[in-house]
């Protein structure tokens, strides 16, 4: 086809059946599934294996593996809990599903042998202790099964995009640039022949009436709406005639400047509501969330102050200075407080930062446009392995331990970010800033103040506990990828 050509049905039909021998998410059930037996093995195993070290004679390590005919009952409550087949679920709801689920199926199991045994035993204290390990563990488990799925055909469920305007471009950009989602845009219909032959490779065919012939032909099941602004009546149709021919669809709203906000569906007698709810502006979820916070920064100071120690003591030794800083930021209602880090910088930093910018003209616009650089002359070569791995960032736990800072929330800025926040600045920052959050997870330094704006909108009207746990979660796995820091 030529860039005038215009494809057919016809022709995605040939260009279809070589990409593409599967058209339902049976085989990511079946993935996740087995993720899942893995997992729970593993748990299992980990809580054997601490009994067992702490007396083992009461117990053989290696005892675990005959335990899995409890597997299927795990199985049936995590079906029964909505993880299958993964996809379409967000990340902190699937967390909060594998506790709940893992709660269950562990807690049944050890109600069990407690009825027939009449006694807790130190294979129910294993299994017990095995339960705390579970939702790490299983979600690792799904975690690395996405990842190998999203780099083979094997992954994703093939989907049709009604819409290549705006917000059918949107919606394509997340899908493609995130497989884990699980769905794969093969073709978009759009009716208005300015969109086109393709959009990032997938192509466009002029007619949106074709959803009847492409269920039957291909049987694909999954369509998301997002055509720009459609009038109802030619909606309705489209939905009616079209659309209803797929098993499942769903319908993109055109929110810009709101794609982020979560909302939930609310019924008024018929009548269709979205609704938000502004979570961190209620005291007991704020209590919760410093409860959090207290517990995991002690619990977890206690661990890495022994490498606190020894970061300190090599800082001094590689270069001059002290080896902590502080900086003003731009915190909660816009109230200054001081930070602390590990110092990354040779101590005449500012004057190297000025040389740079007024002889860089590069470096100057990178400059303004994030206040970062990722070829930064004042940096140590200590200091660059310490913000490559984010260890500069754990005298932050300080500033949580005086409740200026939370472990999850917006990055606190300085004063000249402000303007870049612009209209979103006071909503934003209208919580405790963060040592991680959910713009640094999905980007870090690679995101621009729009992208942070919005991941920061998505996390006030989403917050969870769960959400917060998944964001620390991520940001393991992010920090041991070297993803976007500098």
């Amino acid at each position: 086809m030529t860039d005038t050509e215009y494809m057919t049905l016809n022709d995605f039909e040939s260009r279809y059946k070589k990409g593409f021998a599967r058209t339902s998410s049976a085989f990511t059930s079946i993935a996740m599934i087995i993720a899942d037996l893995a997992g729970v093995m593993l748990s299992f195993g980990v809580g054997f294996f601490f009994v067992n070290l702490y007396d083992p004679v009461a117990i053989n390590f290696r005892s675990f593996i005959t335990y899995w005919p409890y597997l299927p009952v795990f199985i049936l409550v995590f079906y029964v809990s909505s993880l299958y087949p993964g996809v379409s679920l967000a990340p902190a709801e699937e967390l909060r599903h594998i506790f709940i689920a893992s709660l269950m199926s562990y807690g049944g199991v050890i109600l069990s042998r407690y009825v027939i045994d009449k006694a807790f035993d130190v294979i129910s204290a294993a299994l017990l202790l095995g339960f705390l390990f579970s939702t790490l563990i299983i979600l690792i488990c799904r975690s690395l099964t996405r990842t190998v799925l999203s780099r083979t055909k094997l992954g994703g469920v093939p989907s049709v995009i009604y819409g290549g305007g705006s917000t059918g471009q949107l919606i394509i950009d997340k899908l493609l640039n995130n497989r884990s989602l699980g769905y794969i845009p093969v073709l978009i219909l759009d009716d208005d022949v300015k969109t086109g032959v393709s959009y990032r490779g997938i192509p466009i065919i002029h007619d949106t009436s074709i959803g009847p012939q492409i269920v039957k032909h291909f049987n694909i099941k999954v369509a998301f709406v997002a055509i720009n602004k459609l009038k109802r009546k030619e909606l309705v149709r489209l939905l009616n005639y079209s659309v209803s021919a797929f098993r499942y669809n769903v319908m993109i709203p055109d929110f810009f400047g709101m794609t982020s906000i979560w909302m939930s569906a609310r019924d008024f007698d018929g009548i269709l509501g979205l609704a938000t709810t502004q979570r961190l502006k209620m005291r007991w979820n704020l209590a919760i969330k410093r409860g959090l916070d207290i517990i995991i920064v002690i619990c977890g100071g206690i661990v890495i102050l022994p490498f606190m120690l020894l970061i300190v003591l090599a800082i001094r030794i590689s270069s001059p200075g002290k080896a902590l800083y502080t900086q003003n930021r731009v915190g909660q209602n816009g109230r200054h407080f001081k930070t602390y880090k590990f110092r990354t910088m040779t101590i005449d930093a500012a004057e190297r930062l000025k040389k740079l910018l007024e002889s860089d003209e590069a470096a100057r616009l990178e400059w303004e446009a994030a206040h970062k650089l990722k070829n930064d002359p004042r940096v140590t070569k200590l200091g660059a392995f310490l913000r490559k791995t984010s260890l500069d960032e754990f005298p932050q736990l300080i500033n949580v331990l005086k409740g200026n800072m939370s472990l999850v929330g917006p990055r606190p800025i300085v004063d000249d970010e402000i303007v870049k926040y612009g209209d979103d600045f006071q909503r934003i920052f209208s919580v405790k800033p963060g040592i991680t959050g959910l713009w640094q997870v999905s980007g870090r330094s690679d995101t621009n103040y729009k992208d942070r704006v919005s991941f920061d909108t998505y996390y006030l009207q989403n917050w969870s506990i769960w959400l917060d746990m998944w964001i620390l979660y991520r940001t393991a796995w992010v920090v041991l990828g070297h993803k976007g820091a500098y």
